[in-house]
């Protein structure tokens, strides 16, 4: 599965982005007594959570601080006063390269992978809010760069730390419904958009600067509720919906668990594109070849929006006793079922299989803290970029797939081509505005 395609060219498709010569791989800056020298960029919503985790840690210093906001910049200087601002990820990094030893992203979608790659062109360690990054190509990429420089990285899936996905993990593993054939997921959000974007343009903020928001993206007139703070995941240019979002958290822990890896092909069911959102509901289906944990082949089929909870799942609650939660995923074994819901611990049917096995002994995890602590040479990070890149690579082919609902999209990983529709390969990477 994972053969480099050509780096150099997605490299010079970056335009202006990258401009750092390469540093000698693992270098950190300064690390004062032995504490982590860390750059923010985004410090808003999600950004908030991460900086709130990562400064309850007693060995890393936030340092620098970068939005395009200045509302959100001065609401997160007050609470790191020592901590140098930017509005130019570009110029933090050029001011502040001998400073920091790593990069926190926390911004939307669009911008993951060319923040990212920067970072880790300059020998810093990253970590990157989920999704890792936009669609399938830069997926692949940042995982190959992390891979080559040999960088600490972790993906923001901190529900992966948490004892109750863990242990469904080695539940899983250790064969308690015994090999799997089927899989099913769901999410009731709704992160799409099917109405039209309004036609008139709106002012733009003072505390805004509306070009570094859109970064690469492509030039679009700023109107008020649609793109910042919080819509830009219903749209394409932006965001990657409810699947390719609050998919990387409800996707993981089965995904993790069975060791899959690239799907053979994935269908959409949803409403027709309509060139601008992500649809408000997706059911989408994937077939993933065998691994040691799976039957000889695997069903995967996730479901959002209206389509979630799932009203009928084939050989597990049909009649309905069984309340399923509003998130969560379901995996049907040989031997039995297993139920987690989203945040909570697993359920087996039948009720007694869980009792029939000692429960995994399981030490406690601080996802944030364990990424810091890699960076400074003490073991590994749970979600690195060659765990997320996959992961988020399978989610992204179904957010494809919703550009052409009801077709399959037979996949070539080693490729990274989509053979029976050569058309659909146009939405696997994208071009970069120079901003």
């Amino acid at each position: 599965m994972n053969v480099p395609i050509n780096r150099r060219k997605f490299l010079e498709g970056m335009g202006s982005v990258v401009t750092f010569t390469i540093l000698p791989k693992r270098l950190l800056a300064s690390s004062p007594n032995g504490r982590l020298q860390i750059a923010q960029i985004g410090v808003g919503n999600r950004g908030k959570g991460n900086r709130s985790a990562l400064m309850r840690l007693p060995n890393m210093d936030i340092v620098a601080l970068c939005d395009v906001d200045r509302n959100y910049l001065a609401e997160a200087k007050a609470e790191v006063p020592g901590a140098a601002t930017f509005s130019d990820y570009r110029k933090m990094m050029d001011a502040m390269a001998d400073r920091i030893d790593a990069v926190l992203v926390c911004t939307p979608d669009h911008m993951h992978a060319p923040i990212s790659t920067l970072a880790m062109e300059a020998g810093k360690q990253v970590y990157c809010e989920k999704p890792l990054a936009h669609n399938v190509f830069e997926n692949r990429q940042l995982r190959l760069l992390a891979e080559e420089r040999d960088l600490v990285t972790q993906l923001g899936i901190q529900v992966s730390a948490t004892i109750a996905q863990r242990m469904t993990v080695e539940y899983v593993r250790g064969g308690l419904i015994g090999k799997v054939s089927e899989v099913h997921v769901w999410s009731n959000k709704k992160w799409g958009r099917d109405e039209a974007i309004p036609g008139s343009s709106n002012r733009v903020p003072d505390s805004l600067d509306w070009s570094l928001w859109l970064g690469v993206a492509n030039e679009r007139l700023y109107r008020e509720n649609t793109f910042h703070p919080g819509q830009w995941r219903r749209l394409l240019d932006f965001g990657t919906g409810t699947l390719g979002d609050m998919g990387v958290h409800i996707f993981d822990t089965p995904y993790r668990a069975l060791e899959l890896e690239a799907p053979k092909w994935v269908r959409s069911e949803c409403r027709p594109p309509n060139g601008f959102g992500h649809p408000l509901s997706v059911k989408a289906e994937y077939l993933f070849p065998s691994t040691r944990y799976t039957t000889r082949s695997l069903k995967w089929v996730w479901y959002d929006g209206d389509s979630a909870p799932p009203s009928h799942i084939e050989g597990f609650n049909e009649d309905g006793a069984v309340k399923l939660p509003s998130q969560g995923c379901v995996m049907i074994g040989e031997k039995g079922t297993l139920m987690m819901p989203h945040m909570s611990g697993p359920q087996t049917f039948p009720r007694e299989l869980i009792r029939s096995v000692p429960r995994p002994e399981l030490d406690p995890i601080d996802h944030h803290g364990q990424w810091v602590d890699a960076c400074l040479g003490k073991g590994k990070p749970g979600s690195p970029f060659s765990f997320g890149g996959p992961l988020c690579e399978a989610l992204q082919l179904g957010v494809v797939a919703s550009q052409y609902p009801g077709r399959k999209l037979n996949w070539n990983p080693r490729r990274m081509k989509i053979t029976n529709l050569p058309e659909a390969n146009q939405y696997l990477s994208r071009k970069y505005r120079v901003f």
